[in-house]
């Protein structure tokens, strides 16, 4: 079974950064895909960042340029560093994870496996 636990959330003024990190444990695969999910109130969960296996990395648009995602398979953690943060990014962030003998990762959908607890995110002006 695998368990995913996030962490690292926080309030924070706009502007400034925040990393976010999921523990994994319980993997016994080494195809996977992994991606950063969040939820503002009255909003449709969004996904923000994924990464592959391969370490190929993917984001919406929304996140682009500010957000990297990225894992240390050392610490089987990922981590979402969020730099120039908005007050729209303002959510519950979530980590999501699949895994497998051979997993597509085509986008964050593919990661829609195992989720985390959450953690939440808030940006003020």
């Amino acid at each position: 079974q695998v368990q995913l636990v996030e962490s690292g959330g926080g309030s924070v003024q706009a502007g400034g950064s925040l990393r976010l990190s999921c523990a994994a444990s319980g993997y016994t695969y080494g195809s996977y895909c992994m991606a950063w999910f969040r939820q503002a109130p009255g909003k449709e969960r969004e996904g923000v960042a994924t990464i592959d296996s391969d370490g190929s990395t993917m984001y919406a648009d929304s996140v682009k340029g500010r957000f990297t995602i990225s894992r240390d398979n050392a610490k089987n953690t990922l981590y979402l560093q969020m730099n120039r943060l908005n007050v729209e990014d303002t959510a519950m962030y979530y980590c999501a994870a699949r895994t497998g003998y051979w997993v597509p990762c085509r986008g964050p959908r593919d990661a829609e496996g195992y989720w985390g607890q959450g953690t939440q995110v808030t940006v003020s002006s």
